[in-house]
């Protein structure tokens, strides 16, 4: 596997070996992270050297990663009056991150309490804990540094990106989501979002627990989704929409079929009956592309008890409202909007979109009759996601669709750390669709409706 290592003479006498002395004495203007890094690269450099390439495709990548560390080990070894034990193991740690990882990103990916990672250029990396951003004590060498590991994810998924095609949008090994644009069309060096997801799928309770909404309103969103009601989620980026719709699907009876339609695999149902079908963008040659409209269209063709769409963002909304008004009840989708009434006029917009000269009316009884309850979510002060709507489509009056809302949240203010206060509250009308719950086998309190402060919340 490998060559015999240079001996210690051999490293100092290198032009581009860094004397460890300065990582030890660390100055006001650089604290040795730049030493640490060429001396990182140099030890990458001696590892490439004294490999036996013909031998990589015949060994596991386990064998492969666990004879690089033996090799690294060694060559920190020969340089043991310049290294320590634990500055030998962090060098060998970092250098197998950088071979067969993400780099300076693999510490952070390790870190369960992360859930965005965002990039600004070569040097710039902050992270979200708790709904918070805080910049990150991680660095890429230099800008080609950060393209080389872009490069490296983007290959992994079977895409690229490049100056002829500078924006790629895709899903990581473990589930996920990553977004990267480069130059020339970021001007301050590559920008890269990365969206985590936890090892386990949030539920309703767990929303309760963490005050992202009430039981009653639980309880009323689980009757909806197993009277087969269909629904909408809307909210901002970030405000927790894949995160709710993962959980309201653990309501869908284990005996459907469901057929989820994505751009990027997120959404993680319980059901053990459960096709997953995820777009495809073109190829170099412009061809080969799969949109989310052509998945609706052939999902329909499936036999899908209900449809779950990630998202609906463009044309595909005229097709989710047909399934939904075609025997595909139960249904649910994602879109962004900053309340449940802008959430139907960007559903009006978005069935124009599919180039059909329809009159206004006619897109909107569609909508009125496809469309149940639409959920709001946003993204609060402070960083806490909360359920701040849940509203009732009841159907057109003239030519507007009417609607009413059943629950909501009331900011009240915020605390000294900045964070929202507030409480939940019914508005005290009756819901629409209480009868049909019933025929359906679910009963549900009326004084649950009745109008009242739920609880507080922080």
């Amino acid at each position: 596997m490998s060559r015999t290592p240079p001996d210690e003479a051999t490293l100092l006498e290198s032009d581009s070996w860094v004397d460890v002395e300065t990582i030890r004495r660390p100055s006001a203007a650089d604290p040795g992270s730049e030493a640490r890094r060429r001396l990182k690269a140099q030890l990458h450099h001696q590892l490439i050297a004294n490999m036996d390439v013909s031998l990589l495709g015949t060994i596991s990548r386990e064998d492969l990663r666990a004879e690089v560390r033996r090799m690294a080990e060694e060559l920190c070894q020969r340089s043991s009056n310049l290294l320590n034990r634990a500055e030998r193991e962090r060098l060998v740690s970092e250098v197998l991150d950088e071979t067969f990882g993400l780099g300076p990103l693999e510490p952070l990916m390790a870190d369960p309490t992360i859930s965005d990672i965002l990039i600004n250029g070569h040097n710039v990396v902050y992270v979200e804990r708790n709904g918070r951003l805080e910049r990150a004590d991680v660095a890429f060498t230099d800008a080609r540094h950060l393209l080389h590991i872009i490069q490296r994810i983007v290959g992994q998924m079977g895409r690229r990106v490049d100056e002829t095609s500078p924006m790629v949008d895709g899903r990581l090994a473990d589930g996920s989501r990553i977004n990267a644009i480069i130059p020339p069309l970021a001007l301050d060096g590559a920008l890269v979002s990365i969206r985590r997801f936890g090892v386990r799928p949030l539920l309703a309770d767990d929303l309760v627990q963490k005050g992202a909404m009430t039981e009653e309103m639980a309880a009323f969103l689980s009757a909806c989704v197993r009277a087969r009601l269909n629904l909408l989620i809307s909210g901002g980026t970030g405000s927790g929409k894949t995160t709710l719709l993962n959980a309201l699907s653990a309501f869908i009876p284990a005996d459907e079929r469901v057929i989820t339609i994505e751009d990027a695999a997120e959404l993680r149902l319980q059901q053990p009956h459960v096709g997953r079908l995820e777009t495809r963008p073109r190829n170099v040659e412009g061809a080969g592309e799969v949109t989310t409209r052509d998945l609706v269209r052939n999902a329909l063709r499936m036999r899908p008890d209900r449809i779950v769409i990630g998202e609906c963002r463009g044309p595909e909304a005229l097709d989710m409202l047909q399934a939904m008004n075609t025997g595909h009840e139960g249904s649910l989708t994602t879109i962004h909007a900053n309340d449940t009434r802008d959430a139907l006029s960007r559903l009006e917009m978005m069935v124009g979109m599919a180039g059909f000269d329809v009159p206004m009316w006619v897109i909107r009884k569609q909508i009125a009759s496809a469309i149940h309850i639409i959920v709001q979510t946003s993204r609060l002060s402070g960083g806490a996601r909360k359920v701040v709507k849940i509203s009732e489509v009841t159907g057109m009056e003239g030519e507007n669709v009417v609607m009413h809302d059943l629950f909501a949240f009331k900011q009240t203010g915020v605390d000294q750390e900045r964070r929202a206060q507030g409480y939940f509250h019914t508005t005290g009308i009756r819901p629409h669709y209480l009868d049909r719950l019933a025929s359906c086998g679910i009963e549900l309190p009326p004084q649950m409706f009745e109008r009242r402060i739920l609880t507080s919340a922080c």
